[in-house]
């Protein structure tokens, strides 16, 4: 019997589509999500289906923003093959990309045990929920705002992609929202560091979702749940790209903030009342 239904898929789906890019963890909803389904989140094969939906998500970013990746991949090619072409932005941004994505592959692959044992627990979720509330309100409250997307250098990419370890580390800080810290502690405006989110997402979460590929589909679940899963996630996400760019825009991030310590609160409850097992 397969440990993700078609229905359940869908609702996951959605879970990840929406929470993936908002920086309010999209590992914490969905192990909560999984858990209040009774599905069980140790199952290795559960824990790869999730990593795989998350290619959904990732293709919306590669559509959503198919120009920019498509001008900054033209630059890093024309300058790998003529050095007058090395001294744009676009040029070595594309290297920062993937300077900034090694930290997080050296530490998910020498942590894996325990990413995958002791914190994996709910309890992590929740405590790292609140914890990451607090650096995200002093980030955004204390934030100079002064620099934009073109003002972004190799140590912020580095800073920012390497933050990402956090989320790595502890499910439930989110690393949206620590990169977008990072990025507002750096003076990043709120859509230079919410774009820059995104950028150094691409790589890590991509490659994660392909490495888990083969436990998931070898795994208790089927190709169809896999599939349509992807697949909500896909327009789930797209729809949510539109919606937190247009957000920073104009807004802070205390909406966010607040939520994660609701979560956060009620995550400890359901834990403590026994609702939910970590």
């Amino acid at each position: 019997m397969s440990a993700i239904g078609v229905g359940e898929a869908v609702i996951l789906g959605v879970v990840e589509g929406v929470t993936e890019f908002l920086p309010v963890s999209s590992t914490g909803h969905l192990k909560i999500t999984e858990g209040l389904m009774g599905i069980d989140v140790d199952d290795k094969s559960v824990v790869a289906f999730t990593a795989v939906i998350q290619v959904g998500a990732i293709a919306a970013v590669l559509v959503y923003f198919w120009k920019d990746i498509v001008r900054f991949t033209t630059a890093w090619g024309r300058g790998i093959r003529d050095k007058e072409q090395r001294t744009g932005h676009d040029y070595k941004f594309a290297w920062w990309v993937i300077y900034a994505t090694i930290p997080i592959v050296v530490v998910g692959l020498a942590a894996k045990p325990l990413i995958e044992g002791p914190l994996a627990s709910l309890w992590v979720v929740a405590g790292s929920l609140i914890v990451g509330s607090g650096i995200m309100y002093a980030a955004d409250r204390y934030a100079s705002l002064k620099r934009g997307e073109d003002d972004t250098t190799l140590k912020d990419a580095m800073l920012v992609g390497g933050s990402q370890i956090l989320a790595l580390l502890f499910p439930g800080f989110s690393r949206s929202g620590a990169t977008m810290s990072t990025g507002l502690l750096l003076g990043l405006d709120r859509v230079a560091a919410t774009r820059l989110s995104f950028f150094l997402g691409l790589p890590a979460l991509t490659g994660a979702g392909i490495y888990e590929l083969k436990d998931a589909v070898g795994g208790n679940v089927g190709a169809a749940p896999l599939i349509v899963g992807t697949v909500v996630s896909f327009l789930v996400a797209y729809a949510s790209i539109a919606w937190l760019l247009r957000y920073v825009a104009k807004n802070n991030f205390n909406l966010f903030v607040v939520y994660r310590i609701v979560v956060g609160v009620l995550l400890f409850t359901l834990l403590g009342t026994g609702v939910l097992e970590s």
